[in-house]
C-alpha cells in the first residue's frame, strides 16, 4: 500500500498485465441526458457498469429534467450527434446499440442511416417520446419518422404502453399493437405489462416476433413508485444481454429480471419519483443465495 500523499507506482510486470487485459463488450448508447442522474444516458451507463460492459455514450440531447417530470429539452444538431456515433463505430468494435431518446426526427434519420452501415451490431430500440411524469421528450413528427427509418433495424423494440399507442394510432389490443410494430420492421417487439391490469398481483410482459408470441416473462407487482428510468434500464439490460451473445429471449428475460431487482431496490433520491438501483448487487443486504 502506498504511504499517504505519496503516488501508487506499478512494477513493470504489473503495468504489462494490466495492458493485455481483454476489454469487455463495449455497449453504445445513444440517448438523452438526465441531469437528475435518473433515467437517460446516466441510467444507461450504470446499468452497463453493473453488467461489466465497457460504455460509450452519444448525446442526443440535453435535458432540463428532475425525478418529477422533464422542463424542456434542447436536441444535438443531427450534424453533430452523427459525428458522436460515427467516431465511436469507427474506432470500437460495438457489441450492441441502445437508443434511447433522439428528440427529433433529424436525429432518428441520422442514427438509422449509420446503423444501416453496421447490420451486424444487435441494436435495442426505446423509442422515448414522453417521460414517466408526462413531459414531452420529442418533437412532434418524430414518431411517424421513426416508423420508416429506425425501426427496421431494431433487434428488439421496447416500447412502454403510452408509446406503443402513440406509434400505432391508438390500437390497445396486444397482439394487434405488436403485429403493426413489427409490420414496421421491429425484428422483436416487447410489450411491457406494468401498467396493464393494476390491481393484479402479477405483471406479464410479452415478447413478439413476427406472426407470433415468443415468450411471456412474469414476475410479482411491485408498489407504484413511479420509478424514473425503469425504461432505459431495462432496454440498456437487454443491449448488455445481446452484447454477452445472448440469444434474443435470453437476453429480454435477463433485462427483465435485472430491472425487476432494481426496482426492487429503489431509493428516492428527490422529491419525485423512485430511482431503480442499478447497483442492487454491489449491496450485500440485496444479494441472495
Amino acid at each position: 500500500m502506498a504511504e499517504e500523499g505519496k503516488p501508487v507506482v506499478y512494477p513493470a510486470t504489473q503495468m504489462a498485465e494490466v495492458m493485455d487485459t481483454v476489454a469487455p463488450p463495449t455497449v453504445l448508447t445513444i440517448a438523452g441526458s438526465d441531469p437528475s442522474g435518473g433515467a437517460g444516458i446516466q441510467a444507461d451507463l450504470a446499468t452497463i457498469a453493473a453488467f461489466g460492459c465497457h460504455g460509450a455514450a452519444a448525446i442526443t440531447a440535453l435535458t432540463v429534467q428532475d425525478t418529477r417530470n422533464v422542463h424542456g429539452f434542447r436536441v444535438t444538431p443531427d450534424d453533430e450527434l452523427r459525428q458522436q456515433v460515427a467516431t465511436v463505430l469507427t474506432d470500437i468494435p460495438v457489441a450492441a446499440v441502445k437508443v434511447g431518446m433522439l428528440g427529433s426526427a433529424d436525429n432518428a434519420r441520422a442514427v438509422a442511416d449509420l446503423l444501416a452501415e453496421y447490420p451486424e451490431i444487435p441494436a435495442v430500440v426505446d423509442p422515448v417520446l414522453v417521460a414517466q411524469g408526462g413531459g414531452d421528450l420529442a418533437q412532434a413528427d418524430l414518431a411517424k419518422v421513426l416508423q420508416g427509418t429506425l425501426f427496421p433495424r431494431a433487434t428488439v423494440l421496447t416500447p412502454n404502453e403510452h408509446e406503443a399507442h402513440a406509434l400505432t394510432g391508438g390500437e390497445t389490443v396486444p397482439e394487434a399493437v405488436a403485429d403493426e410494430l413489427l409490420r414496421e420492421g421491429a425484428h422483436y417487439v416487447l410489450l411491457k405489462g406494468g401498467h396493464r391490469h393494476p390491481e393484479e398481483e402479477v405483471v406479464s410482459d410479452r415478447l413478439f416476433s413476427f406472426g407470433q408470441e415468443e415468450a411471456s416473462f412474469s414476475h410479482p407487482r411491485l408498489p407504484d413508485r413511479g420509478y424514473h428510468g425503469s425504461g432505459c434500464t431495462l432496454s440498456t439490460a437487454i443491449a448488455c444481454a445481446l452484447a454477452d451473445g445472448r440469444e434474443v429471449v435470453e437476453s429480454v428475460r435477463t433485462g427483465i429480471d435485472f430491472t425487476f431487482r432494481a426496482l426492487r431496490a429503489a431509493y428516492t433520491p428527490g422529491h419525485g419519483q423512485a430511482v431503480p438501483n442499478r447497483l442492487f448487487h454491489w449491496h450485500s443486504w440485496e444479494q441472495e443465495d
